[in-house]
């Protein structure tokens, strides 16, 4: 097996949760996207990253069971891993920057994969569902603060690849800020924090701190 690092990406306040993330420096020891899916199913975190290009800042990303052009918490502990102020995506070209302990990515609605918002009525009540049955790709949540754009989010894939419950989902979080059209605190999982906020030019910024796992 090719040599990796495993970051949490979009941690709480004292660096607790975040979302686990594998990333593979060195993108040549895992060369095709064959290789790279049975990898990254062999690792089985929601997301993997293949670093094909670390100065430039190009990146291959991969779920256990398909690859996507895009998507947030990749881009963000990647961003952090290697300093970058940019990232190249099969998407487009993710725009970083680094805040203090906050780790930033800009990026379009569009390049996001596709998921359903779910507005509920409490953040209790979204603390206290179930994990559906595989379908469609779920993004809960309900406002804690409406005025002060605070809210309570779950994840559920739904892919039916082992990951019932992602901790926390940059991608879902760029398309709830751009469905609002405002900046948010969204707490999501067991207690991850994401920060995002509505750019010039159609873009979305999602921001948070990463720790190695």
């Amino acid at each position: 097996m090719a040599d990796y690092e495993v970051l949490r990406v979009f941690c709480g306040p004292g660096g607790e949760h975040g979302n686990e993330l594998g990333v593979v420096r060195d993108g040549a020891a895992v060369p095709d996207e064959a290789q790279r899916q049975a990898f990254a199913r062999e690792l089985g975190f929601s997301e993997t990253v293949f670093v094909d290009d670390p100065e430039q800042g190009a990146i291959d990303i991969y779920t256990p069971g398909l690859r996507l052009p895009f998507a947030g918490h990749p881009c963000v502990g990647v961003a952090w891993l290697l300093g970058a102020d940019r990232l190249v995506t099969a998407a487009g070209t993710v725009r970083v920057r680094h805040e203090g302990e906050f780790t930033r990515i800009e990026a379009r609605p569009e390049w996001a994969p596709a998921r359903t918002t779910r507005q509920y009525g409490s953040a209790a009540e979204v603390a206290a569902l179930e994990v559906p049955p595989p379908g469609e790709w779920i993004y809960a949540w309900a406002w804690q603060d409406e005025p002060a754009g605070t809210v309570r989010a779950r994840a559920f894939p739904g892919r039916g690849d082992g990951v019932e419950e992602d901790e926390a989902t940059g991608a879902a979080a760029l398309l709830l800020t751009a469905e609002l059209r405002r900046d948010l605190t969204i707490t999501q999982g067991r207690g991850s924090q994401l920060v995002t906020a509505v750019r010039d030019g159609g873009f979305i910024e999602v921001g948070g701190r990463v720790r190695r796992a």
